[in-house]
């Protein structure tokens, strides 16, 4: 019996270990891809304001909880909650549009990501950076509830202002 013990216990990180996702920048892509004619439930970005039209746009969908809201993904999907990604180029022309299905109705936050150099990494100086309901910035995350949205059964439609560093003190929208 005491044998028996000791084999379960020393398995049993080995099978916790193996249910764990390992990390990889395509977490969350085939679960948030929409697909053709996508009738939900889902949310639909325009985005405006953007820089130029160099590198990638990211958005991501977390659960709307500030533990949850930018946490890792990995944890997140270890966890069982939700998160969502869509990686697209940057279009040369137009008002990008980028689809991203959700679990269910229900509130969710929203990140986006104006990876100009395409490293798959936010740079201070170099992204620019936009949210659900878009938020004022300041120099660290915003609350999970000023980012919300509530996605409906079907298509639920916003726009995500991108915020660009501005000097040494803020992120905001660039001037028209």
């Amino acid at each position: 019996m005491k044998y028996l013990y000791l084999m379960v216990a020393a398995a049993t990180p080995l099978l916790l270990a193996a249910q764990n996702v390992p990390s990889s920048p395509d977490l969350g892509k085939a679960e948030g891809r929409c697909r053709g004619g996508e009738s939900g439930p889902a949310i639909k970005v325009s985005v405006t304001g953007l820089k130029d039209r160099k590198g990638k746009l990211k958005l991501e969908v977390y659960p709307s909880n500030d533990n949850d809201f930018l946490e890792d993904d990995n944890k997140l999907i270890n966890a069982g909650k939700t998160f969502r990604r869509v990686e697209v180029s940057v279009p040369n022309s137009g008002t990008p549009q980028l689809c991203i299905r959700v679990p269910s109705a229900g509130s969710y936050s929203l990140s986006l990501l104006h990876d100009r150099d395409s490293n798959r990494k936010f740079g201070l100086s170099v992204d620019g950076i936009g949210f659900s309901s878009n938020p004022k910035l300041g120099w660290s995350k915003p609350k999970a509830a000023a980012t919300r949205i509530t996605a409906g059964s079907g298509v639920t439609r916003t726009t995500i202002v991108m915020n660009y560093r501005r000097g040494l003190t803020s992120f905001r929208p660039l001037k028209n």
